[in-house]
């Protein structure tokens, strides 16, 4: 009997080791799962650069807005049913104008506007967009300068200044990592209302204006997606592509057309973008001023290329004057000449 309840021992007592082991390794093995995510967990998981942290947004629930101050982010779901589903959120929620101008502050067209992620929304829309204005209002500098209009490749967007006040400014989507857009000091030359484009025949540009003629370089209306998209040009919204066609000056060019008497408006490019990395935009989910470029920084910029655009502009002055002389004389003559004969 004594024998039967001894064996009854050692094997309940090696049945509750076993036990004890099976539970280690598997709980061994979850730990080692949790510390060494698969590669299809890892992708799963890695955020993009552009996402911001947020609850997930379960498949039956609306879009999410979450607070932030200044600036909320809109979150837009990767199911196609809920983002078609979206848009009628989306258009319910906000006008015509207060979602031209939320598209303009992601760097969006109408076109492109579901190739995000997520949509940096302002807490107060200001359909003018000069409220969220990246660039001073106000620079000295520029005082004597009449017309300006500047690119900046690290927030792709573009100012114009008129005798140093801000006038206008708006998203734009400049030449991609590849086919980068020239930098530097440039002047507006010659406008079409429809271009075609020297690297795809099937390229409609509106409103060109070009900026720089041997490279083929211009602004123009074209597809906003979100980053730097084009073939070196600076693409524009149409209504900043209307705007700008009528605001800046052509040159003026010697009879027969082979040289340039006068410049156009100048035109400055600067900087670089983030390529690879969180675009610009969504910092100001962080912090409202994170794509403000200060007074320092632009007088600095732009100091060295003052002088010389005043004197083109000085010298488009006295051209443009004598050119209009030259016409009222001519028809002064002509005039005559009628009235005798």
């Amino acid at each position: 009997m004594k024998k039967i309840t001894l064996k009854k021992s050692i094997l309940y007592t090696l049945f509750f080791a076993l036990f004890i082991i099976s539970c280690k390794k598997e709980e061994a093995i979850d730990q080692n799962k949790q510390q060494n995510p698969t590669s299809e967990e890892i992708a799963k998981n890695t955020s993009d650069p552009n996402s911001i942290k947020t609850k997930p947004v379960e498949e039956s629930a609306p879009p999410m807005m979450q607070e932030n101050g200044f600036y909320n982010a809109f979150a837009i779901p990767k199911n196609k049913k809920l983002r078609d589903s979206l848009y009628a959120v989306f258009s319910k929620k906000y006008s015509e104008r207060e979602r031209y101008a939320i598209l303009a502050l992601n760097r969006l067209d109408s076109k492109s506007k579901w190739n995000s992620d997520t949509l940096v929304v302002p807490a107060k829309i200001d359909t003018t967009l000069m409220a969220y204005s990246p660039f001073p209002m106000q620079l000295d500098v520029l005082s004597d300068v009449k017309k300006f209009v500047i690119f900046s490749y690290p927030i792709q967007a573009y100012g114009v200044y008129s005798n140093g006040t801000l006038v206008k400014w708006g998203p734009t989507s400049m030449g991609k990592k590849s086919a980068q857009t020239d930098r530097g000091l440039m002047f507006a030359n010659w406008k079409k209302k429809l271009a075609i484009s020297t690297v795809k025949s099937e390229w409609k540009l509106p409103y060109n204006f070009n900026i720089h003629n041997t490279h083929g370089i211009g602004w123009h209306q074209y597809d906003l997606p979100g980053y730097p998209a084009s073939h070196s040009c600076l693409r524009l919204l149409m209504k900043d592509a209307v705007w700008l066609y009528n605001y800046a000056d052509t040159w003026i060019l010697n009879p027969g057309g082979a040289t340039t008497k006068a410049k156009g408006t100048p035109v400055m490019v600067f900087g670089d973008y983030p390529w690879g990395k969180r675009k610009p935009w969504r910092h100001l989910l962080n912090d409202p001023n994170a794509n403000n470029i200060s007074v320092e920084e632009m007088t600095k910029l732009i100091q060295p290329n003052v002088e010389k655009m005043i004197s083109e502009q000085t010298n488009r002055e006295k051209v443009a004057d004598s050119i209009k002389a030259a016409k009222a004389s001519q028809a002064a003559l002509e005039e005559t000449e009628v009235s005798e004969n």
